[in-house]
């Protein structure tokens, strides 16, 4: 049986992703949308509802607009953008969330894709809350660096021009550096990195951006006297595998894994062209810190889309992948 599925916004980073995994596979066959209509709404809503899976890869508005425009009760909707990621009736499209996420993904119409940094945090924090290694009161914070790509086609613009403009038309180096942003504290992915972990209080969350196509971590520093008497990083490490026993995506590496570093340092890049997430534990007799890294544009976004659309449809979970 031939699934027909419709990208809305298949020109953006996600959408061209999505369609380049799609592209070989002989079980779907992709709607597309002539150039000069993407905004006309009346031809949107047609192949929408001719779609038994509709991708939204749309700013937030645009989004909730694309929903609107839904009426068939059997087209699926799988929402890229942060619109509906905590929203009732949307099911969170991660399926190592939680044992039943699989069944409410299989069921679900209307599922919303998670941000790229939400997914790393969430893989780290989610089992060790459960396993009360890790206070849900606890104040946490996460620091992640990810690709430019990230950004969107117009920092990835600028990014490749090589160097900032300024004001007075002049050039200069900025790019070069790692450079933090979110400095406001209201980064549009902590409501999810919230709400899907169990955590009471939000981590104060510092992103950044580096001069770099793709690939994402991030890192969490725990002080074990913090934690429950008698936690160790073994036990977080353990508490990790357990969790992910037998998932194909989310591995988590041995504690204190020095195989994973090239000379004492961490390559953010290393799951860049896949689906994986890789989970890290490193730590001492005093303190822990828990890293993930993914592929932003892989289980960070597209690969992550197309993994719950294959769970949803009940087809093999790497299908594309």
């Amino acid at each position: 049986m031939t699934t027909l599925v419709f990208v809305d916004g298949q020109e953006g980073t996600t959408g061209l992703r999505i369609h380049e995994m799609l592209a070989c596979r002989s079980d779907v066959e992709v709607l597309r949308i002539a150039p000069d209509r993407r905004k006309d709404t009346a031809e949107r809503a047609r192949l929408l509802n001719a779609a038994d899976v509709a991708f939204l890869c749309l700013p937030d508005a645009a989004a909730r607009e694309a929903v609107s425009l839904v009426t068939n009760p059997g087209t699926c909707v799988i929402d890229a953008s942060t619109a509906h990621r905590t929203q009732p009736g949307w099911v969170y499209g991660l399926p190592e969330l939680a044992a039943e996420q699989r069944a409410s993904l299989r069921a679900a119409k209307r599922i919303a894709n998670p941000g790229c940094h939400a997914s790393a945090f969430i893989l780290l924090l989610r089992p060790l809350v459960d396993a009360g290694l890790v206070p849900a009161s606890a104040l946490l914070s996460a620091t992640s660096i990810s690709g430019y790509s990230g950004g969107g086609k117009k920092l990835i613009e600028q990014y490749e021009a090589g160097a900032v403009v300024t004001a007075t038309g002049i050039t200069d180096g900025r790019l070069q550096s790692p450079r933090p942003y979110g400095l406001n504290l209201a980064h549009k992915h902590l409501p999810e990195m919230l709400a899907h972990t169990g955590l009471a209080l939000a981590p104060v969350f510092m992103p950044m951006v580096g001069n770099f196509y793709q690939g994402l971590a991030v890192t969490v520093p725990l002080h074990l006297s913090q934690l429950p008497a008698g936690t160790t990083p073994a036990a977080l490490q353990q508490s990790l595998a357990d969790r992910y026993a037998g998932e194909r995506f989310v591995s988590v590496m041995p504690l204190n894994n020095l195989a994973a570093l090239s000379e004492g340092f961490f390559d953010v890049q290393a799951c860049n062209g896949s689906n994986r997430c890789e989970l890290f534990v490193f730590g001492n007799a005093q303190q822990a810190v828990l890293m993930s890294r993914l592929d932003n544009l892989g289980k960070g976004a597209s690969g992550a889309a197309v993994q719950s659309m294959n769970v949803h449809l009940g087809q093999d979970e790497g299908l594309g992948l």
